[in-house]
């Protein structure tokens, strides 16, 4: 027979390909169990307890729900023998005792000054009205020349050009875009962007926020809306991209980005103040 100990939140009890439990929603009052000298476990009790327990651990317990009532009554036996030995009193129980309330109460001070820090639209709105240029999107299209160094590809048909050839290509393409050529057309008849050059050379909107390469971010971002860009080399191939249109992203997009930074900004304040209002003061160095 195993031991009562060994079973106590062990995931062994607990077969691990079951699916994902929960609390059955039962009245409060509802008793689940009774022990000891007709001690009463009722439904609300314990999903109090589930609810205060780390997700991993609720999954666990309610995937056997009668084992873990065994073992819900079995810690509250235990907890009750220790108590009434006074081991809470003892070191080094007593100060993990302390250590860990003063952990939990520190966290719940902290959700519960977070959770209530509200926002007002006006102040999200004039967040976004001083910050419109970090919420910066520009449609562009876009001309790519490949070119390869792989020797591999050079007994390749057709032959694709060297970065030299691929970089004198992709300048004379844009000299004949500034002399008023039609981007669509030079998309048609020369980019090796399959995906965008099925598009007309549409590339796709860029947001300042995107995980863009550098080269290819400067590129886009430093254009006004018609402008072609200079030739941006990319480890493959070369692009040239073109601003379409050039806005900031909508308040309802971000907004909620917004909220999430501002709440955070006020978090901080808050922790400055309180960490400036501690007055410490290191009495020995040598600690």
């Amino acid at each position: 027979m195993k031991s009562t100990l060994f079973l106590i939140f062990s995931a062994a009890v607990w077969a691990q390909s079951a699916p994902p439990a929960s609390v059955p929603d039962l009245p409060p009052d509802t008793v689940i169990a009774t022990y000891g000298d007709n001690q009463k476990l009722t439904a609300g009790e314990l999903k109090s307890f589930v609810a205060a327990m780390p997700p991993n651990m609720q999954q666990n317990a309610l995937r056997d729900r009668k084992a873990f009532v065994q073992q819900f009554v079995m810690m509250h036996r235990l907890s009750e023998m220790a108590e009434k030995g006074k081991l809470d009193q003892r070191s080094p129980t007593k100060e993990s005792l302390s250590f860990n309330r003063m952990y939990i109460l520190m966290n719940a001070q902290l959700h519960e000054v977070l959770e209530g820090i509200s926002i007002p639209q006006t102040e999200a709105q004039g967040f976004y009205n001083q910050s419109k240029n970090r919420f910066k999107q520009v449609k562009v299209k876009a001309i790519y020349i490949r070119y390869s160094s792989d020797a591999a590809d050079a007994a390749k048909e057709p032959k694709p050009l060297t970065e030299a050839e691929a970089q004198i290509k992709i300048a004379g393409l844009r000299a004949a875009l500034l002399r008023g050529e039609d981007f669509v057309k030079l998309v048609k008849e020369n980019s090796e962007d399959q995906t965008s050059a099925a598009r007309d050379g549409d590339f796709g909107t860029m947001r300042s926020t995107d995980n863009l390469p550098d080269a290819i971010r400067n590129g886009i971002f430093a254009l006004k809306a018609g402008e072609v860009s200079s030739p941006v080399k990319q480890p493959n191939g070369f692009y040239l991209f073109r601003a379409e249109e050039i806005n900031a992203q909508p308040f309802t997009e971000v907004q909620e980005e917004i909220v999430n930074e501002l709440r955070q900004t006020h978090f901080k304040k808050w922790m400055d103040d309180i960490t400036g209002g501690l007055n410490l003061k290191i009495q020995d160095e040598s600690f």
